[in-house]
């Protein structure tokens, strides 16, 4: 199956399916000499990980990381060496029969249908490669870019802004983990945490789901990354944000409100910050012209309601005929919560490329 991989030069390939014996990776173009911190790569799959609280699915995964290759132990721990990491984590929650009921049948705004248009059958698993659980890999991969670009000074960090109708009373910032983690919603504002939290536990009752959005925020980013036309920073955190499941709506800096501003008011003036230029304001969202300004990157991700409810409906068979479904399995009820992680770790992919292909693309001579 093609589009498993993403990246140029810091790449990463996907495998495994959500009810099969293991979900893993391989990350190529991760520079020698890395000390890792196989704890906080842990830590960060700890954030993903499903049941961690009463408004994530219940199913239950240790989600411990095996490394197969591409480090080599030194006296504070393993360094990688240059070559290939490779990584497993078993599924050790699979329960596939849950999902027997649907070999014949489309689940409404799930990929059941169009995997099988596309390839002429399909996973049934809980959706096989089409489950968010494939989004484990990817943490792994964005936990090891994000040690590369603390090297950098770089931070990136991501909150639930909106569950449903609920949101902040907060312009987008940067918010520390400690912040972001004190409640199980991830959202830093305690007040509307609450709501928010309440919001989900009166839907998850009622056997329903909701959405909302999640800002990130990149900081200590360099002026200059990026790469003209097609391979636009922007361009390649959209592919990002986009290739997440439930994605459906993304904004950088002012988004859709500045589409109701004029240019005298949007426009970011120049500034001189003693150390550096820098702008006024950040409508850019910190990058201009596809290549990052030195200012916060900040994104806006939608994300939809999850497609399983646990309410009866309707569908049609592989011969279009009509039938009556009920959701079974174990979903979450707001995929927000364990959506920040995802959304942190697509990021730290996408500006660590950049930093390498920024490296590669200027030459200094020293005499």
């Amino acid at each position: 199956m093609a589009g498993n991989t993403f990246g140029t030069l810091f790449r990463l390939t996907t495998f495994g399916e959500s009810h099969g014996y293991a979900m893993g990776g391989i990350v190529d173009g991760c520079p020698a000499g890395l000390a890792l911190d196989l704890a906080a790569v842990q830590a960060e799959l700890a954030r993903r990980r499903p049941g961690q609280s009463s408004l994530t699915t219940s199913r239950k995964e240790a989600d411990e990381v095996q490394w197969m290759s591409g480090t080599v132990e030194h006296d504070n721990g393993p360094v990688t060496t240059g070559a290939p990491l490779g990584f497993t984590i078993a599924n050790t929650a699979a329960r596939p029969a849950d999902y027997d009921h649907l070999k014949n049948t489309f689940r409404p705004s799930h990929a059941d249908f169009t995997y099988e248009a596309k390839y002429g059958l399909r996973d049934v698993r809980g959706g096989g490669r089409a489950s968010a659980r494939e989004t484990v890999s990817r943490v792994v991969a964005g936990a090891i870019a994000r040690q590369i670009l603390a090297t950098l000074g770089v931070e990136v960090g991501a909150y639930v802004e909106r569950v449903q109708d609920i949101s902040m009373p907060l312009p987008p910032s940067f918010h520390s983990r400690d912040e972001v983690d004190a409640h199980p919603v991830r959202c830093p504002h305690p007040e509307t945490a609450a709501r928010m939290a309440d919001r989900i536990a009166d839907v998850k009752k009622a056997g329903d789901t909701v959405g909302g959005a999640i800002v990130l925020v990149a900081r200590g980013v360099p002026a200059g990354w990026g790469e003209p036309v097609f391979d636009r920073l922007h361009a390649d955190l959209a592919k990002a944000m986009w290739s997440l499941p439930a994605t459906k709506s993304l904004e950088l800096g002012s988004g859709l409100s500045g589409t109701l501003m004029r240019g005298s008011e949007h426009n970011d003036k120049f500034v001189d910050r003693g150390d550096r230029i820098g702008t006024a304001t950040n409508r850019s969202g910190g990058i201009q012209g596809g290549i990052s300004n030195g200012e916060d990157i900040v994104l806006r991700i939608g994300f939809k309601p999850v497609a399983t409810v646990l309410q009866p409906g309707t569908s049609v068979d592989r011969e279009g005929n009509p039938v009556e479904l009920k959701g079974r399995g174990r979903h979450d009820p707001c995929v927000l919560p364990r959506a920040v992680p995802l959304v942190e770790a697509m990021a730290c992919l996408v500006l660590v490329d950049h930093a390498l292909r920024q490296r590669a693309a200027r030459l200094t001579f020293e005499a």
